[in-house]
């Protein structure tokens, strides 16, 4: 069977680790190589301030807080996401407000926000899909011009750009996911990167269960107490270490990634071409990361035949998000503003094929093959 993902492991992972074990005698948060890779988010990326955390989901959570999301508030993003996106903001009260995709790359239609606003929107949450950012232009001259926050979800995004500039970096907050389906991963874990320095104190009580214990760590103060609402959301050493590794090479992950990417759209453009399938649209202004690489199928049926064709031919391929606003919790603490044109329809003919650092030319070949005998 040809695994949907294998976890990213460089080889310097457990070296790491037991560094932090043997020499550092460090293993709970905010260690040597938490702040390692804190400082590598901040100096690759030119954010003032990045924050590990123990998920992308946490580094939402903070972010809501951060912005003060209260009960009555009102939070625009796209449906077609996973539940982290939205779960942090309902927390605080607020009610999510849907709006329908792009077909092209699977992202929020940014002409469809500035229609969803009401007195009582607070934010924005862009999500960058497969790595491949929203037009966040459009975004933010929007979020400017009402006076809202940003908030992009750069789970898929480490190592995308968009005009040039790191996902992550370009709304008010940005968060990361290293989860072990993810890019580079610490097996569960995130990151917040902060633009707006004002922001950075706050985000440090929050993350330390909302005490001053990081200025008392630095010596401006003399004893720490609870000072802020807030929760654990310092990751373990253990987990920081296998991230370090990776970040290392991540020029080199990344490159490996890309190339795996390129060769599932040359040998499948051909199908594409036939009009059998439909094959990721890259913008101009966007430099992906090649999270994932997925193909559309005519619809939902020819999808979940072609899942158990592959199946049978011992290849774990996946279809991706249910729309949440379709959701049980999704009726209940959101509504779908506007026509629902392209989410439902998009996302039932969408389908993930395997992809992961260090994938064997040859599977991918083998894959292409069978797609290719299912059509003809």
């Amino acid at each position: 069977m040809i695994d949907f993902n294998v976890p990213p492991f460089i080889g310097k992972e457990q070296e790491y680790i037991k560094e932090a074990i043997e020499n550092n005698q460090k293993l709970c948060g905010d260690g040597p190589f938490t702040k390692k890779c804190n400082a590598w988010f901040e100096e690759k990326f030119n954010t003032p301030k990045a924050l590990l955390t123990t998920s992308c989901t946490h580094a939402i959570e903070m972010a809501a807080i951060l912005v003060d999301i209260q009960p009555g508030d009102e939070v625009i993003a796209p449906s077609f996401t996973f539940v982290s996106t939205v779960n942090a903001f309902v927390l605080r009260g607020a009610k999510i407000v849907f709006i329908d995709i792009r077909p092209d790359t699977m992202n929020i239609d940014e002409n469809l926000i500035e229609g969803a606003i009401t007195d009582k929107t607070k934010a924005i949450v862009p999500v960058h899909y497969a790595g491949v950012s929203c037009e966040m232009d459009k975004i933010m001259e929007v979020a400017k011009k009402y006076n809202l926050y940003v908030i992009e979800d750069a789970a898929q995004g480490v190592m995308s750009k968009y005009n040039g500039q790191a996902l992550g970096t370009i709304g008010d907050f940005g968060t990361y996911s290293f989860h072990e389906t993810k890019n580079y991963t610490m097996g569960e874990g995130g990151a917040l990167l902060i633009q707006n320095k004002d922001h950075i104190e706050r985000a440090e009580i929050i993350r330390e269960k909302g005490t001053n214990r990081s200025k008392f760590f630095r010596g401006q103060v003399d004893k720490y107490s609870w000072v802020d609402i807030g929760s654990s959301y310092l990751p373990s050493e253990l987990n920081a270490a296998y991230l370090y590794a990776q970040l290392e090479e991540a020029e080199k992950i990344n490159d490996n990634r890309l190339k795996t990417w390129d060769l599932y759209y040359e040998g499948l453009k051909e199908l594409e071409d036939k009009g059998f399938i439909e094959l990721p649209v890259i913008p101009n202004d966007c430099e992906h990361n090649a999270h994932m690489f997925y193909i559309k199928c005519k619809d939902f049926d020819e999808r979940t035949k072609l899942i158990k064709h592959l199946k049978d031919n011992e290849i774990h391929a996946v279809f991706h998000y249910i729309p949440l606003h379709s959701a049980e919790a999704g009726i209940k603490y959101g509504r779908f503003h506007g026509e629902d044109r392209y989410t439902t329809l998009e996302s039932d003919r969408l389908l993930r094929l395997p992809l992961y650092y260090g994938m064997n030319q040859c599977d991918i070949q083998y894959i292409t093959i069978k797609i290719h005998s299912f059509y003809f």
